[in-house]
């Protein structure tokens, strides 16, 4: 596609940040979590004014480039021209975490089949693997409401997540947020992994739980894992392993 540049238009941070948030749109496709052009991750650009960045709604997620991505305000509207609209739904839901979570940079939301699957199961997340753990220990669950699209939705939301990093979306699918966008799409593979693995292990036989106790400590454990980094200690090796791939991302 022919999108115009915007790199002249914004400043250097801005900039980064949107090839950052391309780059985690491209890596949500190539791991198999997009669901066609219905999803959404969203990152609020550093200042006082509140602006955030969206994906263009009908792209598909291995097309979306850092000048595609929108950049609107808490009410949607547009603070850049762009050809693209925004999805109403994927607005409420994203503006509604940000607003609430000023320690938030990046909202990460899927539907992918085993996030699905566990969003509708009722005991929810299961302490049955070490990933479970990293979920467990900052989880919260906000029960389906229909589509999101009314804004009375919003403090319900933000009341169920409240400081949580880890959202069950019940019957609709799961959330993660972040400090940055690394540490959004980290907490995602978490989460993601924990799905797919209670799935696999509810298909075998009797099930053997997570002692309570390691998950309340399991704080210090990825600190350690990570040498104190979070996202930022796996990131660079995500961004290499996409430009192997595709470099367009960054245009």
């Amino acid at each position: 596609m022919d999108i115009p540049s915007v790199k002249d238009q914004v400043s250097a941070e801005e900039w980064q940040l949107r090839v950052d948030l391309a780059a985690c749109y491209r890596l949500v496709a190539a791991y198999g979590w997009s669901d066609l052009v219905f999803t959404h991750i969203s990152a609020r650009i550093p200042g006082p004014e509140h602006h955030f960045l969206i994906n263009p709604y009908g792209l598909m997620f291995d097309e979306i480039t850092a000048s595609s991505l929108v950049k609107v305000d808490q009410q949607c509207n547009k603070v850049i021209d762009s050809p693209f609209p925004v999805n109403p739904a994927g607005f409420v839901i994203h503006s509604a975490v940000h607003a609430a979570r000023e320690d938030v940079q990046c909202v990460l939301h899927t539907h992918t089949r085993a996030g699905v699957a566990v969003s509708a199961q009722k005991c929810g997340v299961l302490p049955l693997s070490q990933q479970s753990t990293f979920v467990l220990a900052s989880l919260a669950y906000h029960d389906y409401e229909g589509v999101a699209f009314r804004e009375d939705e919003k403090p319900r939301l933000q009341a169920d997540m409240g400081h949580a990093n880890f959202l069950v979306l019940r019957n609709h699918g799961l959330l993660t947020v972040g400090k940055s966008i690394a540490d959004a799409f980290l907490s995602m593979y978490t989460f993601e992994a924990t799905c797919q693995i209670q799935l696999a292990a509810q298909a075998g036989g009797e099930l053997v739980h997570v002692n309570p106790l390691i998950v309340k400590g399991v704080s210090e454990a990825m600190r350690v894992q990570t040498g104190g980094l979070g996202g930022a200690f796996v990131w660079p090796s995500l961004i290499r392993k996409l430009d192997r791939m595709d470099e367009s991302y960054k245009t």
